[in-house]
C-alpha cells in the first residue's frame, strides 16, 4: 500500500464545491471515480481545502491510498484521461504513510479577482466578480495592512464556523490592479469558513468608501461578523496552491506536524 500526493486544478463553476453532497455533483466526487476506475480499487481521496460551490482552484492537494503497480508520477497521466476537462490532476508523486493534507504545517494562497468596469465581461463571468462602481485601490491597500499578521478573524468568517479558534495569521495580503481586473491575493497559515470572501467584499466596500481603511481595525477588535462587509460571491475566488514543510520519504516519518 502507498500514498499518493495529487494537485489537482477545476474550474469550480459546475461543481457544488469540493466535498461530497447529496445534492449535486462534486470534484471529490469526480475524482474518486476516475481514480477507482483506474486501479480497480475503491478509491477515496482526502483533500486539503474543502472548497465552496463555484470556487475555483489551481492547487489544491489531495491524497489517497492504493496498492496500484502504476508509478506514483504516470498517475496523473494516467488519471487525466478519465477526469472532465474543468478537472485536471496537475501532479502526483508519492508521500509517506502518515501524511496528511489537512494536519500538516501549510502555508495557503488565495486569489480573489474583480472585474471592475462599468459594464460585464460574458467572457470573465465564471471567474470574477462583476463590479460596476469605482473603486478607489489606494484606499482598499491602506485597508488591507490592518489584516496582516496575526488576528481573531472571527468578525471575518461565517457565522456558523464552528471551529476551536479564530485566530490566524496572514503572512501577506497584496492588491493590484492589471486593466479593469483587481486581484486580492492572500497568503496565510489557514482560513475560515468564507474568511477570504468576507476580506474581498470588506475592502471592496472600503473602496467603495463604504467604510474607512481604519475601520478595519474596528472590525478586528469587534469579533462580530455583522461588524465586516458582504460576504463576496464565490466565482472570483481561486485556491492558487498549497506550500507544505517538505516530506520525508525515507519512511521514518510524516515530513508534518498535526
Amino acid at each position: 500500500m502507498k500514498r499518493i500526493k495529487l494537485t489537482v486544478a477545476y474550474d469550480g463553476t459546475d461543481y457544488c464545491g469540493w466535498q461530497i453532497q447529496k445534492n449535486g455533483i462534486t470534484v471529490e466526487e469526480v475524482l474518486n471515480r476516475a481514480l477507482s476506475r483506474l486501479t480497480g480499487e475503491e478509491i477515496t481521496v482526502v483533500g486539503a481545502s474543502r472548497t465552496d460551490a463555484g470556487v475555483h482552484a489551481r492547487g489544491n492537494v489531495a491524497v489517497f491510498d492504493t496498492d496500484t503497480r502504476i508509478p506514483a508520477e504516470r498517475i496523473v497521466y494516467a488519471v487525466n484521461a478519465l477526469l472532465p476537462e474543468d478537472v485536471v490532476v496537475v501532479r502526483s508523486e508519492e508521500v509517506p504513510a502518515g501524511w496528511h493534507p489537512r494536519k500538516c504545517v501549510s502555508v495557503k494562497t488565495y486569489e480573489y479577482r474583480i472585474l471592475n468596469k462599468e459594464f460585464p465581461d460574458p467572457v470573465r463571468r465564471r471567474d470574477t466578480y462583476f463590479v460596476s462602481f469605482s473603486l478607489d485601490i489606494e484606499r482598499m491597500r491602506r485597508a488591507a495592512e490592518y489584516l496582516k499578521g496575526e488576528h481573531d478573524f472571527k468578525s471575518f468568517c461565517s457565522a456558523q464556523t464552528a471551529v476551536e479558534t479564530t485566530v490566524r495569521t496572514i503572512y501577506d495580503l497584496d492588491i493590484k490592479k492589471e486593466g479593469e481586473i483587481i486581484t486580492i491575493r492572500v497568503r496565510g497559515n489557514g482560513f475560515l469558513y468564507n474568511m477570504v470572501r468576507i476580506i474581498a467584499g470588506t475592502l471592496a466596500g472600503v473602496g467603495r468608501g463604504y467604510f474607512e481603511p481604519e475601520d478595519m481595525e474596528r472590525m478586528l477588535e469587534a469579533k462580530d461578523r455583522t461588524q465586516a462587509g458582504v460576504t463576496a460571491p464565490p466565482q472570483g475566488l481561486t485556491l492558487v496552491g498549497i506550500e507544505y514543510e517538505k516530506p520525508d520519504n525515507s519512511g521514518s516519518g510524516s515530513g508534518c506536524s498535526a
